[in-house]
């Protein structure tokens, strides 16, 4: 694959280019083996794509059936009643057409997350709060000091990812349906579950059903992701009649199209095939996880989505790994320094097949500690500076001492009754209460060649027993044990919502909505986090002006 290839990521105003534009500008025609879009790589079958194959000419020939007739077929399937389900061409019209319609004055995220939580709104002028996951943590959400965090903004929409993107990281149901309770007197809670379905820490980890009784609660699921067809733009929302009635008046007749009719419909044959696709995903994930964690220096983050966060080794810069495994293996990954409160230090990593994984391990391998004149990571005598690709994200690293917020770290985790959160991302039951260890504390050390030491969480743990037989993964060589996971409590309960007055205690905060650029107590501006005051660029500390952020209008995330 030739060089130039890699000039489409600075060219393109998505996170990444399409595989279309890739196979374009290849030398051979075909495109590189595909760890950057998150999809089901098991699903459908070929069987499947053949029958598709067989009546393509029909199906792109004739109009699709209305958007009713197609989501009365999928909530067959599903068990859901029609008139709490809105279906979008792809989760991102849903996405739109919810912060048109739901979301008000302020919408608060998690960061980093799926880059149209944060992207969309602030383009329809509205103020995003957004509340730093803390690498210190392994980027776990708090739920308590979330909804403190919320409370004390006076933000009235909430948005969580489960699990997370780009980390995986997973929050439990019953401390999902507390905090869904806790934010009753917002105007808007949305889960987004795109990638649930791969999930396997619980048996049924949806709150869907919750969703319908609660006036203020919708419910983001993806069926691209799940059935391998990013290419077929669908999705749905689940939510009470008037939530969702309200976002499916705004829909077109035809918003679905003819292949999304035709893979709805296929589905009440092929329901084994596609169970069994998932069971696979998760296998695959562990083992992909056990092999990429033999890599010395290199950090995965627990997952319970089809992809893994990594951090690369101190000294490698995601850009540089990114491009050679494009241009040298024709592997291509998802750099993440253009996520808002991430960096180039870190991949995201889709889970794929045992022959695909292998190409990938032994490309970063050859690209980050090969011969050492061309090593993405340095001999220790050259020092442990990287570049990050996200410069609020050094800037806000410096200023806490990598603690993450500047006013909630020094805050108490919360009113009394606010437990802390379960653990994210586990896999397993939760552990009876027992104290909260520091926020800011660090899990055990990574072996890293001597003398640098890089900080990482607990390692990956196993998930629940599948129900049939499960070949183990083979274990990984590693250097010393790695120490338990940290105990983290079971949830407790949220205190009940307090008038606006209250509510705002221990903080003063204005009323009304606040203004662009005005900074968030204990987070950050969308202003500022994109290294902006909202007027003119702020250069990262110690770089001229020309190397801080590129221009938010130049850097549309999504993925």
């Amino acid at each position: 694959m030739s060089g130039n290839v890699t000039s489409l990521f600075r060219s393109t105003a998505a996170h990444s280019p399409s595989m279309a534009a890739l196979t374009r500008e290849s030398d051979g025609g075909a495109g590189p083996v595909d760890f950057c879009i998150p999809c089901n790589p098991y699903f459908p079958t070929p069987a499947m794509f053949d029958e598709m194959a067989g009546r393509l000419r029909d199906i792109i020939t004739y109009y699709p059936s209305g958007a009713d007739t197609i989501t009365a077929e999928l909530c067959g399937l599903l068990q859901l009643p029609p008139q709490c389900v809105a279906m979008g061409n792809g989760s991102t019209e849903l996405i739109t057409w919810i912060d048109h319609l739901l979301v008000r004055e302020s919408l608060a995220v998690p960061v980093p997350t799926f880059g149209r939580w944060t992207d969309q709104p602030m383009e329809t002028g509205k103020r995003v709060d957004m509340f730093p996951l803390q690498e210190a943590g392994g980027f776990a959400l708090d739920l308590a000091r979330y909804a403190e965090f919320v409370r004390a903004r006076g933000t009235r929409a909430v948005v969580i990812c489960n699990p997370n993107n780009p980390d995986g990281g997973y929050l439990h149901k019953q401390a999902l349906v507390q905090f869904m309770d806790a934010m009753a007197d917002r105007d808007l809670v949305v889960i987004d579950e795109s990638f649930l379905e791969f999930a396997d820490a619980e048996a049924e980890p949806s709150v869907v059903q919750e969703a319908m009784l609660r006036p203020n609660v919708v419910v983001l699921r993806s069926l691209g992701k799940n059935f391998g067809l990013h290419g077929i733009r669908f999705g749905y929302l689940v939510a009470n009649p008037a939530l969702a009635g309200r976002v499916r008046a705004m829909l077109p007749k035809w918003n679905l199209n003819s292949f999304a009719e035709h893979v709805v419909f296929m589905l009440r044959d092929h329901g084994p095939e596609y169970a069994r696709s998932l069971h696979q995903v998760r296998r695959d994930r562990l083992e992909m996880a056990s092999q990429l964690s033999a890599l010395p220096g290199l950090t995965v983050y627990p997952s319970q989505g089809n992809f893994l966060f990594v951090r690369l080794p101190v000294g490698a810069e995601g850009t540089v790994v990114r491009d050679r495994m494009l241009t040298e293996h024709r592997v291509l990954v998802r750099e993440c320094g253009n996520k808002i409160g991430s960096s180039s230090r870190f991949l995201r990593l889709v889970v794929r097949p045992q022959v695909d994984v292998r190409r990938l391990v032994s490309g970063l391998e050859q690209v980050l500690y090969g011969s050492r004149r061309g090593a993405a990571v340095p001999e220790p005598a050259t020092g442990t500076s990287y570049s990050s690709g996200t410069a609020a994200v050094d800037r806000l690293v410096s200023e806490t001492n990598g603690a993450g917020m500047r006013a909630l770290a020094a805050q108490p985790a919360g009113p009394p009754g606010l437990a802390a959160a379960p653990a994210a991302g586990t896999g397993m039951p939760l552990p009876a209460a027992v104290p909260v260890a520091p926020a800011a504390a660090t899990v055990g050390p990574m072996p890293v060649p001597a003398p640098q030491q890089v900080p990482r969480p607990a390692p990956v743990p196993q998930p629940a027993p599948y129900p049939g037989p499960v070949p183990a993964p083979h274990p990984a060589p590693v250097h010393q044990p790695a120490p338990a996971p940290v105990p983290q409590p079971a949830p407790g309960p949220y205190p009940a919502p307090a008038p606006a007055a209250a509510a705002a205690a221990p903080y003063s905060v204005p009323a009304g909505p606040t203004p662009l650029g005005v900074p968030a107590r204990g987070g950050l501006t969308a202003a500022q986090v994109r290294g902006t005051d909202g007027l003119e660029s702020v250069p990262a500390a110690g770089r001229p002006a020309s190397q801080g952020r590129p221009d938010p209008a130049g850097m549309g995330r999504t993925g």
